[in-house]
């Protein structure tokens, strides 16, 4: 029965207020929350996702397909943003799912937030270190390419290389600003926010006096005859893929132990941060398909492409790569706080070893999990082709996802009369509708795609149908995998494909 043990919400309030040698500094106001989630969100995916939706799938409609992503994101947040409030304690879903489904569902979800923060960090320095060497490339330096490449590739096959220095780097800057302090990490996450917020602006502003109005006519080009080829069905196909691109804003719940007012700061950090997303990636989407043809954009770079094809200056295209160092930087920095913060939760619940929740005398971090989650990651970015796991990433976060979607509506039923700062509106409407949204594009995978046409391949139903037909949706579909894998697979990285 103890598998199945629900931690009552009032024991993880009290622990959670705690202020012995295990307590947390609560440092973070609204603005701070809301940048952390501004700094998981956008990277170096806003640059290129945006033009190889439109050329591929929506066309020049591509933000609607980011409309409705922020739609769907919205009732996973509108979720977060409740269990944040009501159960204000680090951990994020892991907490939440102690709260409401009991010690194994936790147990589970606990090491599924490793895929989506250590190894979603792992990943995101493969790409910091690409964009890196890129940069330095641009003023001549070709040096750092020759450490920026781990010792496997795809198949786990040597490369030469010894190790990708770069990422390795990064990792070890990003954890010893965690280790240091929250408001220290806060206050570093802050500039680097406002920095690439800034770059993504100006690249705005720059593109204003460039676009045409042909290049948005017709605005939904017409279907090709085949499902998510231009169409509404592709703005569909093109919203699934984008949805990738959003993965990061829940990181600001595991910070809730951390935040001044967690009862009424969360849901404005949570909210707060995915509206600002949403709005700049409507913003870049439909300023990169005003300036060129979205049938141009298929390619690893299309904002900096859109900018030669302009005229841009020099300077500008530095930018853009700036920009993305900075903005993957960030992204690294925050999916480590988040597994810092679970393993510390699942110490304290007896979970995972006591070390993880040893918290520093002077610095009120919990450094140990820190330090170890930052070699951990080291060794998994420096050597290994990371670049493999961005489908297990966006897995791991949907999960979660529709596990916190779940909790609310269980809460809701448990306990009726838990003080709730801020409520979901339309339950269980909009947890159903964040269930539903999550399990589709689960099924939208890659991954989960091949195991759904292994099984056709294999059924004996399957097996009897006409092969011709058998043949051509085979293609289709590998077709189009290997696209989704494309993409997918630069998101998750945030890496130009």
């Amino acid at each position: 029965m103890t598998l199945f043990a629900i931690k009552p919400i009032a024991t993880l309030r009290a622990e959670a207020e705690a202020t012995g040698e295990h307590g947390l500094t609560r440092a973070l106001g609204p603005l701070n929350l809301v940048s952390l989630g501004i700094g998981a969100v956008i990277g170096a995916g806003i640059f290129v996702i945006t033009g190889q939706v439109a050329a591929l799938y929506a066309g020049p409609a591509v933000p609607l397909s980011m409309i409705l992503v922020g739609v769907a994101c919205a009732f996973a947040g509108l979720c977060y943003a409740e269990m944040a409030s009501a159960v204000p304690v680090a951990g994020s879903a892991y907490t939440y799912a102690y709260a409401t489904m009991g010690e194994f569902a936790a147990w589970i979800i606990g090491w599924d937030l490793v895929l989506e923060y250590a190894a979603g960090a792992a990943t995101v320095g493969v790409g910091w270190s690409a964009h890196f060497v890129s940069l330095l490339g641009l003023f001549g330096d070709t040096q750092v390419a020759a450490h920026a490449g781990g010792c496997t590739h795809a198949g786990l096959n040597l490369t030469g290389a010894i190790v990708n220095l770069p990422a390795v780097l990064i990792v070890v800057v990003m954890s010893a600003v965690l280790v240091i302090g929250i408001r220290e990490s806060a206050r570093v996450n802050s500039v680097i926010v406002i920095l690439k917020v800034a770059i993504v602006l100006l690249v705005v502003l720059v593109s204003l006096s460039h676009l045409r109005r042909a290049n948005w006519t017709p605005f939904i080009p017409p279907n090709t005859g085949e499902w998510g080829t231009y169409g509404w069905s592709g703005v569909l196909r093109g919203a699934g893929l984008v949805f990738f691109a959003y993965i990061g804003f829940d990181t600001v719940s595991t910070a809730a132990q951390e935040s001044k007012n967690p009862q009424r700061d969360m849901p404005i950090g949570i909210l707060g941060s995915l509206a600002v997303c949403t709005l700049l990636y409507v913003a870049v989407s439909a300023v990169l398909v005003g300036m060129v043809p979205y049938g141009e954009l298929n390619i690893a770079a299309p904002m900096a492409y859109a900018m030669e094809r302009i005229g841009a200056p020099w300077w500008i295209r530095v930018s853009i790569d700036v920009g993305a160092v900075l903005g993957i930087g960030s992204v690294i920095l925050v999916m480590l706080l988040g597994q810092s913060r679970v393993f510390y939760s699942m110490s304290r619940d007896g979970l995972l070893g006591p070390w993880a929740g040893k918290v520093h005398p002077r610095f009120r971090t919990p450094y140990l999990s820190t330090i170890y989650t930052g070699i951990a990651v080291c060794l998994a970015t420096g050597i290994l082709p990371l670049q493999l796991l961005g489908t297990w990433v966006n897995i791991g976060t949907l999960l979660a996802f529709m596990l916190v979607c779940g909790g609310v509506w269980i809460l809701r039923s448990t306990r009726p009369d838990l003080h709730r700062p801020f409520r979901t509106p339309w339950v269980p409407v909009v947890p159903i509708l964040g269930i539903l949204c999550c399990f589709g594009l689960m099924l939208t995978l890659p991954a989960v795609s091949g195991l759904r046409w292994a099984w056709r391949s294999t059924s004996p139903t399957v097996a009897n149908t006409h092969s011709s037909a058998r043949t051509s949706n085979r293609v289709t579909e590998q077709r189009h995998g290997e696209t989704s894998r494309r993409i997918v697979g630069s998101l998750a990285t945030h890496v130009v494909p």
